[in-house]
């Protein structure tokens, strides 16, 4: 029996017995529902992402009604998976389908690559669950699988090695079975061969790792080199009128928390007043908070301003908007601003 039969078969019959069958997207699992959650997956984990998904879906149950929605809704339905862009793209590829494609995603993965946030795996993930048509997938969790498999000894984010990872993964495709092989070898990198402490004893594919025979399997996949965290103050403003509604800004498309609705901000109190207007020595400092990202640890300084006639003068351009307290729980906001607005202005906080 050759490798690659040798692997797919030890890989699905340990799946028909201890594999996910029951994740929500896998009940229907139609093209739209894969799609989704194949993009809720990118860089998130399963645990996180079902609960999003199932809020996500009874929202928006057909690419019709995603395509249709505000933007700012599809945002809030979002809000704290991170990564935002992939929303926008989402919503994008949504509008794209309605146009393009009679309201149906495409059916071939060149088609998909084609789309906004849909890369090469990312494509032959949707084509082979959703169509159960055999087709190599790459995601984080293949690699690491691969990577140890073959005892690679080089970060798998490398260029080179990213194209050897691929022929790896095209050799040991199987020819059948599409759909559950692609949800095999994800989920034998997500419940077996995890990151910490894998459970080399219970892989199907134990006796072929060469990481396992070489003693190496603590040692790979080999990391990225980490960059510091960079540590940048920040100060938010918490600007409301007497009716408790509170002044909020759009951020640009890109870059940090794309797109969504935030508290007015900048890198000192002078900068944040003299963009609306205001008098800094007005500001109340209230107490300092820290968010991290991958590569950044902000610390947000949120102030208060008086609600005098100077801040009521504020005039909105297309930008900025007043929310009362009905309508800002709604829509999609950064974590940091979520936790100011729930603290000061409910009294609450996540």
């Amino acid at each position: 029996m050759t490798e690659q039969a040798e692997f797919s078969k030890r890989l699905l019959t340990w799946w028909d017995q201890h594999g996910r069958h029951d994740l929500p997207w896998q009940h229907p699992r139609t093209p739209y529902r894969v799609w989704v959650s194949e993009i809720m997956l990118q860089q998130t984990q399963v645990a996180t992402v079902i609960p999003y998904f199932e809020r996500f879906i009874r929202r928006f149950p057909t690419l019709d009604d995603l395509a249709e929605a505000p933007l700012d809704e599809v945002l809030a339905l979002w809000a704290g998976l991170g990564y935002y862009a992939r929303a926008r793209n989402l919503h994008r590829t949504a509008k794209i389908c309605t146009v393009d494609y009679n309201g149906d995603l495409p059916s071939s993965a060149e088609t998909l690559t084609a789309l906004p946030g849909i890369g090469e795996s990312t494509a032959n993930a949707i084509v082979s669950q959703a169509h159960d048509i055999p087709a190599t997938v790459l995601d984080g969790n293949v690699r690491r699988v691969l990577a140890r498999y073959a005892a690679i000894r080089e970060w798998t984010g490398k260029p080179d090695v990213t194209r050897q990872l691929w022929k790896i993964a095209d050799c040991l495709l199987p020819s059948y079975r599409g759909a559950d092989y692609t949800q095999a070898i994800m989920d034998l990198g997500a419940t077996i061969c995890t990151r910490s402490q894998p459970a080399c004893a219970a892989c199907p594919v134990r006796d072929d790792c060469q990481a396992l025979s070489q003693g190496l399997v603590s040692e790979l996949p080999i990391p990225k080199a980490r960059a510091k965290a960079q540590r940048q103050d920040l100060y938010m403003l918490l600007l409301t009128r007497p009716d408790g509604s509170v002044l909020l800004e759009r951020r640009p498309p890109a870059g940090i928390w794309g797109g969504l609705w935030c508290l007015p901000e900048a890198e000192s109190p002078s900068n944040l007043a003299r963009g609306l207007g205001l008098d800094a020595q007005s500001f109340e400092l209230l107490p300092a908070i820290e968010h991290r990202l991958t590569h950044r640890l902000f610390n947000i300084q949120p102030v208060a301003c008086p609600a005098d006639s100077a801040a009521l003068a504020v005039k909105c351009n297309g930008e900025q908007r007043w929310f009362t307290a009905e309508e800002w729980p709604k829509i999609g906001l950064p974590r940091p601003a979520l936790k100011l607005l729930e603290l000061h202005l409910t009294g609450e906080s996540q």
